[in-house]
């Protein structure tokens, strides 16, 4: 298993008093624990030296394309400029960052919670291994899940020219051989059903990584599905594997890649998790009240309103895609004293990492802007696009394209719910306010919806096991 390293545990480590004080007050808290006997693990007491604050980061999406498997070329530019924007030109540099960010900041765990390649390229699967073990070499533990696009894809593909050629992809078996360092060799137990595992980040603190992907039948559609599910044998799994953390007295952190609430008002299929009602009821009663998903690619956070004093409130964070703008990824903390995670979305610093290397390319140096207007400009693009038939004036369709554009760039990055008035009083919003047929006025309304939560932060009391 993955422990700390001993700097952390020094940086962080808690007086000898307040030691002494919690062991106290934990013995005669233990006797109100969830009890089981389902497990042979023993519950034993906590060492003081095990109860030090953590500091880890939650990435997702980060859909990393081997560069060997582009060229730059026609096909390829094709691709990017036609897609969801994705930085795929720059994909490298953007894993290269995180490696560098990971090792001046030494988090003492990183999640990775799916879609870790552009389409379950064989070799991007190889080159992402590669720069995992890297930063584990650093310090920093590494715990990945897969996601809808890394297994049995289809999809796989090489650029060359102006011409798209398939490429190796890879089975569930490669995946867990593959990535066996970075969860599935140190888990406590896994699922027969799924690559779901579970896996003590520290004694305090398991990870119940949960595999909602359905790839089973890729090859035969032809395409890599997208919706997610759990099995009922996959939740009956999680009520056995939070019965062996609770037998130690540790709190649970629950990861999947597919949402586990909606992130959106719009009437969109394929994110949330098909039974995410039955997932909640499982979760419920296993006392797990914070989920860290991705999918959705947007930054956003929600909660599951309770309907009685009894409950809990369950949150799911929707981390966005490290491979899109404003790639970014979750830094938290766990105070195993008090049960606290804190979560604050943090961007990357591929500024930092392109000074550092001597890196002379300019888009690379000035990145923040640089992708900024690059998502601004594939917005306003395709907002043009889907008004090409509309009856407005060039001028109009220009006016509106400019409102997508601007609120993209702020959904996206989770900002436009607490900050739009400004766009709301552009004469574009005024003609999109007036359009009341098709997914774009829909879209557009969904985006300035005002919201009570924050997006990019949150401060939440893991419930006791």
């Amino acid at each position: 298993m993955k422990f700390p390293s001993e700097k952390a545990l020094v940086r962080h480590r808690k007086s000898a008093l307040i030691s002494l004080l919690l062991l106290l007050s934990m013995s005669l808290a233990l006797t109100s624990c969830k009890d089981t006997n389902s497990s042979n693990l023993t519950s034993t007491a906590q060492d003081p030296n095990d109860l030090h604050p953590l500091t880890f980061w939650v990435a997702t999406d980060t859909h990393f394309l081997d560069k060997k498997l582009q060229d730059g070329g026609t096909a390829f530019q094709k691709y990017v400029t036609g897609g969801d924007g994705k930085m795929l030109p720059y994909s490298d540099e953007i894993l290269e960052t995180l490696v560098y960010d990971a090792e001046q900041q030494k988090p003492d765990f990183l999640i990775l919670s799916g879609d870790l390649t552009n389409n379950g390229e064989r070799s991007s699967h190889q080159e992402l291994t590669q720069k995992l073990k890297r930063i584990e070499a650093q310090g920093t533990s590494v715990y990945v899940i897969p996601g809808n696009h890394d297994l049995f894809n289809p999809w796989a593909r090489s650029f060359s020219g102006d011409k798209q050629l398939v490429t190796d992809s890879i089975t569930d078996k490669d995946f867990t051989k593959m990535y066996e360092d970075f969860g599935y060799k140190e888990a406590v137990s896994r699922d027969k059903e799924s690559l779901s595992y579970i896996v003590k980040a520290s004694p305090n603190l398991w990870l119940l990584m949960i595999d909602s992907s359905q790839y089973h039948n890729n090859q035969k559609y032809g395409f890599p599905q997208t919706d997610g599910r759990l099995t009922a044998s996959t939740l009956s799994w999680i009520d056995n594997s939070v019965k062996l953390a609770a037998k130690e007295h540790a709190s649970v952190l629950t990861v999947m890649h597919h949402n586990l609430l909606s992130h959106t008002s719009m009437s969109v299929s394929g994110f949330k998790l098909n039974n995410s009602q039955e997932t909640i009821k499982v979760l419920r009663e296993n006392e797990l009240n914070l989920v860290l998903s991705g999918h959705i690619h947007m930054q956003d956070i929600r909660v599951d309103p309770v309907t009685s004093s009894e409950e809990t409130p369950i949150y799911d964070i929707a981390t966005s895609a490290m491979a899109v703008y404003p790639h970014q990824y979750g830094a938290m903390t766990f105070d195993p004293l008090s049960r606290t995670v804190n979560y604050e979305a943090t961007p990357l610093n591929v500024e930092g990492w392109a000074k550092a290397n001597g890196n002379t390319d300019q888009n690379l140096l000035n990145f923040k802007t640089y992708a900024e207007d690059t998502f601004a400009t594939n917005s306003y693009n395709k907002a043009m696009d889907g008004l090409k038939e509309s009856s407005f004036t060039q001028s109009e369709k220009a006016s509106m394209a400019e409102v997508m554009a601007k609120l993209n760039v702020r959904y996206f990055a989770g900002t436009a719910g607490s900050s739009s008035e400004d766009i709301k009083a552009m004469p574009g919003y005024k003609l999109w306010e007036g359009l009341q047929e098709g997914f774009l006025g829909g879209y557009i309304q969904s985006m300035t919806e005002d919201k009570e939560l924050s997006n990019i932060a949150l401060e939440v009391v893991l419930t006791k096991q």
